[in-house]
């Protein structure tokens, strides 16, 4: 999202208008004086390059790691033809990072991403990076079970943290503000949130909250556009609950710059084992769960924006999305899936990132949208997908979630397979 109009103008542009920027421009003033909740507004709905740079084998992160093939700038061409307003890339720094103190990152891999950066801001998208399997399960350097546990490891990591934002925030230093830093990931110590960090006495969310204060006080050292950028500060494990209980954002030297992201995947078994099929209170009680219907969706994101973005703080959903199904039936519950949690975001001002791991496939973490090398769709069902949730979170004037929930699939037949 870009602009080189004056500052009014151009903000109103972005917020009122669903269309993306013409390609390769880059905002200016507008975005330095816009305000973090309106900010969060011009996300709207994005993509994620998932297990693409995030993937690694063998503690080394690797491009095609995960079998996605190299991206082009065709991709993110197409990703913003499709009415998504940004990307996020996430980034695994494992096997490219050198030894204490200076923890150097390796040259290669930095320009590889500000690379593909530059093919978002080509496209016209914002785009988010992160550290982001580095901290997977306590199994690697970002370990918040030791840091918790350890003041020697805890220091260790923090130093290491500080160095490895440092480097990408100066190597990132003249971009625009269509750029965001998010300080990591689903940071947890294996247990996703029902491990120690529940009977350790607040040590793990102390360490969490530390780690994202010393994340600010990095990038905002590195000047340049750094020095007033936006931040993502992610919540312990990401969870909405345990983000809105323990989450202190971090002081910072500029304000109104910080967002706060979390993931959303309720109900688990339909929106990524797939082991569910149907959804919401249309569907069959032998094909849906038994909770996470669409009350559960409009409660966390209450939950969400009466913890923070009344309070001024925007929130935004990194991940969320809904694998691919194998039947015309099963596909129609997606659709309305994810029309209903985008238009209940949209409502509450909260932007969403849909997760795209590359998986063409149907059932288990079957998420994949677009061809990574044509950009192409997968195919019509993928597209569908990607219409439902860019008319969710951009719909016409007379379309509202009660509209959206009156028209759930079947909802006005004999509900039957």
């Amino acid at each position: 999202m870009t602009k080189h109009i004056p500052a009014i103008v151009a903000a109103i542009c972005t917020l009122f208008c669903s269309c993306s920027p013409a390609a390769g421009t880059q905002e200016t003033s507008a975005t330095d004086t816009i305000s973090a909740l309106d900010y969060a507004r011009t996300l709207g709905i994005g993509w994620n390059l998932g297990n693409q740079f995030d993937a690694y084998n063998d503690g080394v992160a690797g491009e095609t790691a995960w079998g996605n093939p190299a991206v082009s700038q065709a991709l993110f061409d197409s990703v913003a033809a499709a009415g998504f307003a940004h990307v996020r890339i996430p980034v695994t720094w494992l096997g490219h990072i050198g030894e204490a103190p200076d923890y150097t990152i390796d040259a290669a891999w930095l320009d590889r991403i500000a690379e593909v950066v530059g093919y978002a801001e080509n496209a016209g998208l914002r785009a988010i990076i992160n550290i982001h399997h580095d901290g997977a399960d306590s199994r690697h350097w970002l370990d918040i079970k030791g840091a918790a546990t350890d003041s020697v490891r805890a220091a260790e990591v923090s130093a290491q943290l500080a160095a490895v934002w440092t480097q990408i925030a100066r190597r990132f230093a003249d971009k625009g503000q269509f750029l965001i830093f998010e300080a990591a990931n689903e940071i947890h110590d294996g247990g996703w949130g029902w491990g120690a960090n529940r009977s350790d006495g607040g040590k793990q969310y102390a360490t969490h909250n530390a780690w994202m204060q010393t994340f600010v006080d990095a990038v905002r050292a590195t000047g340049g556009n750094n020095t007033t950028r936006f931040l993502g500060i992610p919540g312990y494990c990401t969870n909405p609950a345990l983000t809105c209980e323990h989450l202190q954002l971090p002081a910072d030297s500029v304000a109104d710059r910080l967002l706060v992201a979390v993931h959303f995947y309720d109900p688990v078994s339909f929106a990524i084992n797939g082991e569910k099929t149907e959804w919401g209170h249309t569907a069959d009680t032998a094909a849906k769960e038994t909770w996470g219907d669409e009350k559960n969706v409009t409660d966390i994101f209450d939950m969400l924006r009466k913890r923070f973005i009344d309070n001024g703080t925007p929130v935004y959903i990194g991940e969320f999305g809904c694998g691919n199904r194998d039947t015309e039936r099963a596909e129609a519950f997606r659709r309305y899936y994810l029309e209903y949690v985008c238009r209940a975001a949209a409502d509450r001002g909260i932007a969403l990132t849909y997760w795209d791991n590359g998986n063409r496939g149907t059932g288990h973490e079957a998420f994949g949208l677009f061809d990574r090398t044509t950009g192409a769709f997968y195919s019509p069902a993928a597209r569908a997908a990607a219409e439902a949730m860019t008319h969710g979170y951009n719909p016409g004037d007379t379309t509202t979630l009660q509209t959206i929930y009156d028209n759930a699939p079947f909802a006005n037949q004999s509900n039957q397979q």
